[in-house]
């Protein structure tokens, strides 16, 4: 049931005395990772954010020092993906439905003990929520510690290995994403049908943007007939390997900088 992650560091075969007799539970650092269930054009399954999350975890957790105590939980695979949902598969919860079950996923690790909580998600269309339990939770537990990382924002190669186009457009199940699959579920991934299709209709001359600083409203089908919004055709599994690497190196980073981060707490020094 592990699949990616090392046994030894998989939360749900600990037993409930293991976790009563852990040492230093506070310092502890535990990571949920959070994907989706959802479209990646004709060429991709529905696992990819889910699937590249946990691969990525698993790498990291690999490469991190022994001497550092983290524990992976099992991925939530469902996510908020309603800008998908007009193709057939995808599986969305409400952004409130989302956001009751990880502040209640939070909430049963802080009364077990534990007060590092790394939410790590995969998927594009949920970061905002991350962010409000992450804050939700500190301000109720002033010693709960949650951080709010997205999957691809821990330095990596990426943008290195794809065009400029691909790198600024390349958004869904396009090059990166394809040939990450190509490295972690082979067995997966239909090439023979895989397509390049960049989004239609983007406004031109105009500080509006697909995403980033000032992102136009959209849904998939608005811009994208095939769901990808990339260039699939371009993925090799050799670039999979080294997006995996350089992603699973800059995350197990973050999980010891997670470990020796203390609190700042200026209110009780006055």
């Amino acid at each position: 049931m592990h699949g990616f992650i090392p046994p030894e560091r998989f939360f749900p075969y600990l037993t409930w005395t293991d976790i009563r007799n852990l040492p230093d539970k506070e310092r502890i650092v535990i990571v949920q990772p959070v994907g989706a269930i959802e479209q990646h054009g004709p060429h991709l399954p529905l696992v990819v954010d889910s699937a590249i999350g946990m691969a990525v975890l698993g790498q990291a957790l690999d490469r991190l020092n022994p001497a550092v105590p983290a524990y992976a939980m099992p991925s939530l695979y469902y996510g908020k993906s309603n800008e998908h949902w007009h193709f057939p598969g995808t599986i969305t919860l409400s952004a409130q439905t989302l956001t009751s079950v990880l502040m209640e996923t939070g909430e049963s690790l802080y009364r077990a003990g534990f007060r590092k909580l790394i939410l790590m998600n995969s998927h594009g269309g949920q970061p905002q929520i991350m962010d409000i339990v992450a804050r939700d939770l500190h301000v109720a537990h002033e010693d709960f510690e949650v951080f709010p990382f997205f999957t691809w924002r821990v330095p990596h190669i990426t943008k290195q290995l794809l065009t400029e186009k691909e790198g600024w457009l390349g958004i869904h199940a396009g090059d990166a994403e394809t040939s990450l699959l190509l490295s972690i579920l082979p067995d997966q991934v239909k090439m023979d049908r895989a397509v390049m299709e960049y989004p239609h209709g983007l406004p031109e001359d105009s500080l509006l943007t697909l995403e980033r600083n000032l992102p136009i409203p959209w849904t998939t089908r608005d811009i994208s007939r095939s769901g990808v919004i990339g260039d699939a055709t371009a993925a090799t599994k050799e670039k999979g390997d080294r997006i995996l690497a350089s992603l699973a190196e800059g995350w197990a980073q973050v999980i010891e900088d997670v470990h020796r981060f203390q609190q700042p707490q200026l209110w009780r020094e006055e």
